[in-house]
């Protein structure tokens, strides 16, 4: 096991390394499990840092990426519901969770207080709601993701 800390956008992430099976790896980021998916060339326990490491990613999104030896926390179940983030209010997670539902779409009209998206969080479905009225100009996440708190879910126009 190995454990680093990160401050990505001033949130500090300490990130364990559980193990590595060939693409997977088990991570522990703020008590929270997660199995990513690396992309790219598996890598080996042997192969990770042995000290603990301290980065500050100048662009980095705020969801878990544990360090640049391995990828994003988790890999979308449904990349095609996921795209960019459009012009507008971010609706964010309010805390790190697994989205379970995606509730609206690029275009569709909401009101302040729909809910948009569910989150699953210590073993509790979430529902995150709309905070303005207006129209979903980016759906940023796709059922089965993993986010982090601070995380854009969708963007409301």
């Amino acid at each position: 096991m190995r454990t680093y800390s990160y401050n990505v956008n001033g949130a500090q992430y300490d990130v364990t390394i559980e193990s590595i099976q060939g693409q997977m790896a088990k991570l522990n980021v703020n008590g929270v499990a997660f199995d990513v998916e690396m992309l790219g060339t598996p890598l080996t326990e042997g192969q990770l840092p042995a000290v603990e490491a301290t980065a500050a990613p100048a662009a980095a999104a705020p969801t878990a990426s544990a360090a640049a030896p391995t990828a994003p926390a988790a890999a979308p179940t449904a990349p095609a519901a996921k795209g960019e983030a459009g012009a507008g209010t971010p609706v964010k997670a309010p805390l790190p969770g697994v989205v379970t539902k995606v509730l609206v779409s690029t275009g569709q009209a909401v009101k302040k207080g729909d809910t948009v998206v569910v989150l699953e969080a210590m073993k509790m479905e979430n529902n995150i709601t709309a905070e303005c009225d207006g129209s979903v100009t980016g759906v940023c996440c796709a059922a089965g993701d993993s986010v982090m708190e601070g995380t854009t879910l969708v963007t409301i126009g």
